[in-house]
């Protein structure tokens, strides 16, 4: 099976049954987004620089056998690929990735973490994350949900970046932006940041992330590209909340047009969403194509990517990588 059309059906089952040996070591369990909460997942990879993250599910009609040390085979729609299993730093291949705040004051519609029992990271905590896997990461990743305010949050944060500055590693920063969020985090040396729009319209962010602001998202995209570079600045969309294609090309286009790179993330049903069907491999296939396209047209390239999910590749089918 062609590598875009096998990762666009496992994106679209969401998760696998996972059988053979043991395989905890492949295992990664997360803090934040629809994923938190789960029983974790595992990256499989085919080749060099082609990989997908898949949930474990014990009723998974997908398949993954682990033939021990890694090596693995995907037993999908008939088909028989031979991969393997790649073993998360923190969170994701080659890098940690570290959610500072597991918990959150705001109720996305689609995500649970607000919850879930979880807490702060203290800043000597993250700090020895990162020590504990420094020799097989080559990048750091920052996010966070929001404690206790927008303001606050932003504040501990940056604590946390300077903390980690020593470490001579690319990091990157995915948080809910106030209006100097940019500056401050460049002045701190973060090479890429991620501002997640979320939906594709502003009438569906409304409706999906209730006493948020899709226009100080907007702005702090906008901002962030004069500071870091095109192509150094991406925003997480959702597909699957009720947009068309139609809203997904104009909301790319818009972004691409700014010099932000957009992240085409399909809908994992969670929280008040959880009976939500995930978007169809056809669908992820089709807009991956406008997606490559439009992305061409603006002259940028996920690829160049250092940082989060434009260099992992795991959750979404990236232009230029997988397609």
């Amino acid at each position: 099976m062609e590598w875009s059309r096998l990762k666009a059906r496992l994106l679209e089952a969401g998760s696998v049954r996972l059988s053979g040996e043991p395989a905890d070591r492949y295992v990664s369990r997360s803090a934040a987004g629809p994923s938190a909460g789960t029983s974790g997942s595992l990256f499989f990879s085919v080749g060099k620089g082609r990989r997908v993250r898949v949930g474990i599910d014990e009723a998974g009609s997908i398949e993954i056998i682990h033939r021990g040390g890694g090596e693995a085979d995907l037993f999908v729609d008939g088909d028989l690929v031979r991969g393997r299993l790649e073993p998360a730093a923190l969170h994701c291949p080659r890098q940690a990735y570290i959610t500072v705040s597991g918990t959150c004051i705001f109720h996305c519609r689609y995500c649970p973490v607000p919850g879930l029992p979880g807490r702060r990271k203290e800043i000597a905590e993250i700090v020895e994350l990162v020590r504990s896997v420094a020799d097989r990461i080559d990048a750091i990743a920052i996010t966070s949900g929001v404690a206790s305010s927008i303001e606050e949050e932003e504040a501990y944060v940056l604590d946390v970046v300077a903390a980690l500055a020593p470490f001579g590693l690319p990091i990157g920063v995915s948080i809910y932006p106030g209006p100097e969020t940019p500056v401050r985090l460049h002045a701190l040396g973060v090479v890429e940041v991620k501002f997640n729009l979320e939906t594709a319209t502003e009438a569906l962010f409304c409706e999906m992330c209730p006493g948020l602001s899709w226009t100080a998202i907007h702005e702090a995209l906008s901002s962030s590209v004069a500071l870091f570079g095109r192509g150094r600045v991406f925003s997480n969309i959702i597909v699957g909340l009720g947009e068309t294609d139609e809203d997904l090309e104009q909301v790319m286009a818009d972004l691409a047009a700014a010099g932000v790179i957009p992240v085409l993330r399909p809908l994992t049903p969670a929280a008040s969403l959880a009976g939500r069907p995930r978007p169809s491999a056809d669908r992820l296939l089709r807009l991956c194509a406008a997606h490559e396209r439009i992305l061409r047209q603006a002259g940028l390239d996920p690829r160049q990517a250092l940082t989060m999910c434009p260099a992992c590749t795991g959750c979404d089918l990236v232009p230029g990588r997988d397609a």
